[in-house]
């Protein structure tokens, strides 16, 4: 069994993941960014489940928590799952932990990066996005298609990490609303078999309902892969270190 880290596993798409793959005997360690949505995963801490607690939204705390994590029991893989919708941590939350967390654990061969299908409706343009979450610069559509580009960069740079992106649906999570028209079921099995499925080997896919489609083109693109990567490393201080392939 193996031993995975969800991000956003309160409630939704990141508890149901959490579940299943407890479920299914893999040590989780699940996510919380207050001690008091703490209380919202006793029960999976009751089955033995380990508990994170950090605001994606501090990115000193987030820094913190990645490297105590990274200097404990490895973790096989990570689903970054936990996002928002609007305003000022938008740009934090969604993409600059997803960046920190993939930058700094050491021992995770799998990543799967939570976006969506509004991706496509994003603009690749990092000019003026402020990546400390001070003011509310970029979309949500914007955050998803650079979260969404993290993923093909990680697959391309590195050939021994298993780096995929999921576009879980319109699911009736407490960001999809009541009214969303997708499989809540559906909207969280692909994470679970790219993350945990020995079987499942694909890399630098754009999934949805389990099968690849095809991203925003900018997703692909080279040139802006690593534009996206040299401005959160010049963001935060940390860059994403070479690693050599798997085996060696």
């Amino acid at each position: 069994m193996a031993r995975f880290l969800i991000t956003g596993s309160t409630d939704g798409l990141g508890r149901a993941t959490a579940e299943t793959l407890l479920d299914d005997g893999h040590d989780v360690v699940v996510h919380a960014r207050s001690a008091r949505r703490a209380d919202a995963v006793a029960d999976l801490t009751g089955r033995g489940a380990d508990l994170v607690v950090v605001d994606l939204t501090d990115r000193e705390a987030v820094l913190a928590a990645a490297r105590g994590l990274d200097a404990g029991p490895p973790i096989d893989g990570v689903v970054h799952n936990a996002g928002v919708l609007s305003g000022p941590a938008v740009v934090p939350v969604n993409v600059v932990a997803p960046y920190l967390f993939t930058a700094l654990l050491g021992s995770p061969t799998r990543h799967v990066y939570l976006s969506s299908g509004m991706h496509r409706g994003g603009t690749a343009r990092l000019a003026g996005v402020d990546w400390s979450g001070t003011s509310a610069t970029t979309s949500y559509s914007d955050s998803k298609l650079f979260v969404t580009t993290l993923s093909a960069a990680v697959a391309a740079l590195w050939p021994g990490v298993q780096a995929n992106a999921v576009d879980p649906g319109w699911v009736p999570t407490k960001m999809g609303g009541a009214g969303a028209s997708d499989d809540l079921e559906l909207g969280h099995r692909t994470q679970e078999r790219l993350i945990s499925d020995p079987a499942a080997t694909s890399s630098g896919g754009y999934w949805f309902h389990d099968r690849q489609q095809d991203p925003h083109p900018a997703v692909l693109d080279a040139g802006f892969q690593d534009e996206l990567l040299r401005a959160l490393e010049d963001a935060t201080g940390v860059a994403l270190p070479v690693r050599p392939p798997r085996g060696r």
